[in-house]
Parts: structure tokens; C-alpha cells; sequence
């Protein structure tokens, strides 16, 4: 809890069995109020490791739905629980649980209402191990997307951010991908709705365990990046409107 903010981790899990203990450990417990866990149908043993360490909020699907469908279940539940202040972090380590006090603490400062943490700052990316490819990749399609929507973030790609509940209740991000394009369609809606983000240096560890997607799907990941950015470009000059961008809640 920070003031009388509520502060909630939410941990979207696939396979995460050798990574999720050391991840939780890492977690700032005298700032967080809960960690929420939700398994896509894991192969191993997440689920035990997760009631193992002490995690109370476990919700299990019976079939593989994605990790954006994932990420709308952590979501719901964390307003459901009363969420102020809602972090989300993947469990398999890649990006350090230790950061969380300084993103939440510029949200419950009001200076920003959305921090992501950024693999890019400070040129950690490559020494933390990111593959060459991906790394020109991500440059790549961070250059497109500014260009298109206008905006200076060092990178779109992450899966570590902060967010205050208020912005998921102002956006429709249950419309968006069931699968990784999630990410990148909620920070369009993120700036559709007049929000503005932050970011913060994040050391990063790609190795073994890391989750990881194929050649195959990155390629096709990239272009729908693209056509997000294309959506955002035309949306916000209101040449057309795009489901994801029609809050629900008003």
C-alpha cells in the first residue's frame, strides 16, 4: 500500500515453473498489497510452485487462450480486488521485480498515470542478452510506430509496465488480440485517450528460460505492429473508427 493507494502485481504465466519462485522473491511485498497469478494452461507445474511460494490469487484456464487473453484476465482481476495502482510483470525473470517502487511511486506521485520499463534506455538491452535481430528489429519497429503516432518512446515491446486503474477503465482493452499484438494495442489506446507514459531504465536477462516467440510469429507480430500504428495514424485523424478505441464504460 502506498497512502491509501492500493497496489496489486499481476503475473500473466505460461510454463513459468523454473523462473516464477525467484521472480516472486524479488517482488517489493512491503509496497504490494497482492499477486495475482493467472495460468494459460501451463505443460508444468506453475501452478503448484505458485501456491508453494504463498501466492493467494491463483486463476487457472482450462484451455491456452493467449497472452493477451491472459493479460484481460489479470486486468479484470486486479480491479476486481480494487486495484489503484496494477504492475505487470512476466514471471519467467527477464525483467527485474526491483523497479517496482520507482514506477509506482510516479503514479502515486500524479506525475504519470502508466510507466513502462524500457530495455532500451541505457543500452542494457544487448548486454542483458538480447539477440542482434531483435534488437534491430525492436529499433526498427519503434521508429515506425513514433512516426505514425506521434509519439518519442524508446521502444513499444516491453512486458513490464504500471498502470493506474483509472486508464484500463477508460479504454477497451478487452477488444484487443488475444495473443502478443496486446501489448502494442493498448499503448495506442493508452495515447488515443489523452494519457501520457513514462519510462524507466530496465536491465534485462534473455536466457534459457525467458519466453520467447518464433522467427515465424515475430515476423508476423512486426506487421501487425505496423497495421496498429496505421489504425492509431488514421483513428486520431478521424478519417475512420476502430473498434478497440470505443470505450465501453462511457
Amino acid at each position: 500500500m502506498i497512502g491509501e493507494q492500493k497496489v496489486v502485481v499481476i503475473m500473466p504465466a505460461y510454463n513459468a515453473a523454473r523462473t516464477l519462485e525467484q521472480t516472486y522473491t524479488e517482488i517489493p511485498h512491503d509496497i504490494v498489497d497482492a499477486v495475482v497469478l493467472v495460468d494459460d494452461c501451463s505443460d508444468d507445474n506453475t501452478v503448484e510452485i505458485a501456491k508453494k511460494i504463498g501466492i493467494t490469487h491463483i486463476i487457472c484456464h482450462e484451455n491456452n487462450i493467449g497472452y493477451g487473453g491472459n493479460q484481460k484476465t489479470c486486468y479484470r482481476y486486479a480491479l476486481g480486488l480494487g486495484a489503484d495502482i496494477i504492475i505487470m510483470l512476466h514471471p519467467d525473470y527477464q525483467y527485474t521485480p526491483k523497479l517496482i517502487p520507482a514506477m509506482v511511486s510516479l503514479i502515486s506521485s500524479e506525475l504519470y498515470p502508466v510507466v513502462l520499463g524500457s530495455r532500451i534506455l541505457g543500452g542494457g538491452a544487448l548486454r542483458g542478452g538480447m539477440p542482434r535481430y531483435k534488437y534491430i528489429a525492436n529499433r526498427l519497429l519503434t521508429a515506425i510506430q513514433n512516426l505514425l503516432i506521434g509519439q518519442k518512446l524508446s521502444e513499444y515491446h516491453t512486458g513490464f509496465r504500471a498502470i493506474k486503474s483509472t486508464v484500463l477503465q477508460n479504454i477497451n482493452f478487452g477488444a484487443n488480440s488475444n495473443d502478443f499484438l496486446f501489448d502494442n494495442q493498448m499503448i495506442s489506446q493508452i495515447f488515443i485517450a489523452g494519457y501520457e507514459i513514462a519510462e524507466v531504465t530496465c536491465p534485462t536477462k534473455y536466457f534459457e528460460d525467458a519466453s520467447s516467440i518464433s522467427f515465424r510469429r515475430s515476423l508476423r507480430y512486426g506487421i501487425g505492429v505496423v497495421l496498429v500504428s496505421l489504425m492509431h495514424w488514421i483513428n486520431q485523424r478521424k478519417l475512420m473508427k476502430f473498434e478497440i478505441y470505443q470505450n465501453k464504460n462511457k
